[in-house]
């Protein structure tokens, strides 16, 4: 798979080095040349010296075969930019955007962004995931299907605690798949499963049905 990393700083040297070892083609697009350079030295000739906003410096980069653009540089609107152009002009599958703001996360989506990333997001999310009250975290969102996969801990107070999985009332659409249990395996959800306290619902929910799904697993 040949992937175009827009961007090479921390975040997106690294994210080389994971792909380069997992035999992915890759090249990376970066607008300071000392850190072409680092880059090169200690990667080898996978980065040139670019503006990955350009059509042109995209053009050179082959973008038009490309499978996936990410573009992680410190610029939100340079992100948005670089995979808007990837999308619409060299009609590139796949594109990924960092967003340090979590805000602009509902634009990029809007304007056709397949993927966005939220530092502050997965850093909320570690923290929510200690915190046994907690109400419902996003695990991964499908943009293109309308969907997210979401996680849900059941407690004590929930109506649905002693109830089979056929019995909930869940919105349509809704699909549970995975139950983790402490000091047990992950269990692959089926229609008899009875709900317990504490467990953490794996589940599948179309994005304009979180709220029902919230109240089917966590109403008291």
């Amino acid at each position: 798979m040949y992937t175009i990393i827009v961007g090479g700083g921390k975040v997106g040297f690294h994210l080389a080095k994971v792909l380069l070892a997992e035999g992915h083609e890759l090249l990376i697009i970066e607008k300071d040349r000392a850190r072409v350079e680092y880059i090169s030295s200690e990667l080898g000739s996978i980065a040139v010296l670019g503006d990955g906003c350009e059509a042109a410096t995209l053009t050179e980069a082959g973008t038009a075969r490309a499978d996936m653009l990410i573009a992680v540089t410190g610029d939100d609107e340079d992100n948005l930019v670089s995979c808007q152009v990837a999308k619409h002009k060299f009609k590139v599958p796949r594109t990924v955007a960092r967003c340090s703001n979590p805000k602009n996360q509902i634009l990029f989506r809007k304007l056709g962004v397949d993927v966005t990333v939220s530092s502050t997001d997965v850093i909320m999310e570690s923290i929510q995931q200690e915190v046994p009250t907690h109400v419902l975290t996003h695990l991964f969102s499908i943009r293109d299907k309308g969907a997210e996969v979401v996680e849900m801990r059941i407690p004590a107070d929930s109506r649905s605690v002693g109830k089979k999985i056929k019995d909930l009332d869940l919105p349509q659409g809704s699909i549970l798949f995975l139950v983790i249990r402490r000091d047990q395996k992950p269990l692959m959800v089926v229609p008899d499963t009875v709900i317990q306290v504490g467990d953490q619902i794996i589940a599948l929910t179309p994005s304009s049905t979180e709220e029902q799904l919230k109240l089917a697993l966590r109403g008291k």
